[in-house]
């Protein structure tokens, strides 16, 4: 069997730390999950906060915006999908404007194969997320601005990619409960 090439460190996506920084981070949410803290995948921890609330708490570290403040709407189609994010008040500008950044560089990071924001937020064991980053060049994603937030715009002509990307979405739908519409 062939050796597989490595790849220098400076031309691997940045999701890679990341990575690992995820995996020492559940690593101790795993042994401090016994005492109450909520462990990724788990519907409902020892203190009783829901997966959602948990969701929401990872997803603070993440995302720039205010949840609460804020809505995702995932909208499957035949060739991917549409994810918007919109300010609920859409003359909150500093909302607007959290929004459009952090959803730029979601693009831009999906680009190279990062997807390690979804992971942080939802876990490594996303429904789709392993296609997805497996197969980011398979998928292009495009960003444009709304009066009220912003959209990204999935698409690709692989059929797995496609199919990870619809459960993708499910999952966000699952996972950020009120916070999130099927669009």
């Amino acid at each position: 069997m062939p050796a597989i090439p490595s790849t220098p460190e400076s031309d691997r996506p940045r999701r890679r730390s990341r990575y690992w920084i995820g995996a020492a981070a559940l690593a101790g949410a795993t042994v401090i999950g016994v005492t109450g803290v909520i462990v990724v995948g788990a519907t409902r921890s020892d203190d009783g906060r829901s997966r959602q609330q948990a969701v929401a708490e990872q997803g603070a570290s993440v995302m720039p915006f205010d949840l609460e403040a804020t809505t995702h709407v995932f909208k499957p189609t035949k060739a991917g999908g549409v994810q918007t994010v919109v300010a609920d008040d859409p003359t909150d500008n500093e909302q607007v404007a959290l929004v459009r950044s952090h959803l730029r560089q979601e693009v831009e990071r999906f680009g190279v194969g990062d997807f390690g924001d979804p992971a942080t937020v939802h876990g490594e064991d996303m429904p789709g997320l392993a296609v997805l980053e497996a197969n980011f060049d398979a998928l292009e994603t495009t960003y444009r601005d709304r009066p009220d937030g912003g959209e990204i715009t999935y698409r690709s002509n692989n059929p797995v990619v496609v199919a990870a990307l619809h459960d993708w979405f499910e999952a966000q739908l699952s996972d950020h409960g009120s916070d999130a519409h099927s669009g």
